[in-house]
């Protein structure tokens, strides 16, 4: 069977198990999911499965989206996503729910888009280290420091960490634990965060790390 899902990122809570240890979970609405493609090595080069997750009004998509989806007799379908799988034993219009994808005890990666911070100094982007608060240093405290060296190469260095944009990136978070699944309400439950807010897309996968 296919390892994966489309999500939302609903919150996060805490989940108690049989001895009495509190977990600290995520909670996700994992699917149901539709498969929308299937790719073969023959034809496209590669083997895959696209799911489709999320009804909408049809006007919510465009033409070409529609045509994708009514060409396989499918329902309007907000969000389509590519799984590589070449043994999931699965053909279009099919269904994914999370108790078929999951259970207890497994590991998986969770990939979202990270929070928006906005522009941000390098302190809190990169960590940086920052100037020591003594011997007259009064506003070097959060300061990058140099940027480069003087006249060789007389020039900052493409890809230098400074300040700028910070988050709205795509990130995965590895090896987590599921903790919960509740097929009944299209719930998964994982050990730890997951990147993005409330509301957010994630994709949930095998854990490439086990």
């Amino acid at each position: 069977m296919l390892k994966g899902l489309i999500g939302k990122k609903i919150g996060m809570t805490q989940i108690f198990d049989e001895q009495g240890v509190a977990y600290t979970v995520t909670l996700i609405e994992a699917g149901p999911c539709y498969v929308t493609q299937i790719r073969t090595p023959e034809k496209e080069g590669y083997s895959a499965v696209q799911l489709g997750f999320g009804e909408v009004h049809p006007k919510r998509l465009t033409g070409g989206e529609m045509g994708h989806l009514k060409a396989n007799e499918l329902a309007p379908l907000r969000f389509l996503r590519e799984f590589r799988s070449k043994d999931h034993g699965l053909k279009v219009g099919d269904k994914v729910t999370v108790g078929d994808a999951f259970s207890v005890g497994e590991r998986v990666d969770v990939i979202g888009v990270s929070k928006g911070k906005g522009f941000a100094g390098g302190v809190k982007r990169y960590h940086f280290h920052g100037m020591n608060a003594t011997h007259g240093t009064s506003d070097r405290n959060r300061a990058p420091g140099s940027r480069s060296s003087g006249t060789t190469p007389g020039r900052v260095y493409k890809g230098s960490r400074g300040a700028g944009h910070m988050g709205v990136d795509r990130v995965t978070a590895q090896n987590i634990k599921v903790v919960m699944v509740d097929p009944e309400r299209n719930l998964l439950a994982v050990h730890g965060a997951v990147p993005g807010g409330k509301g957010g897309l994630v994709m949930i996968k095998e854990s490439r790390k086990q």
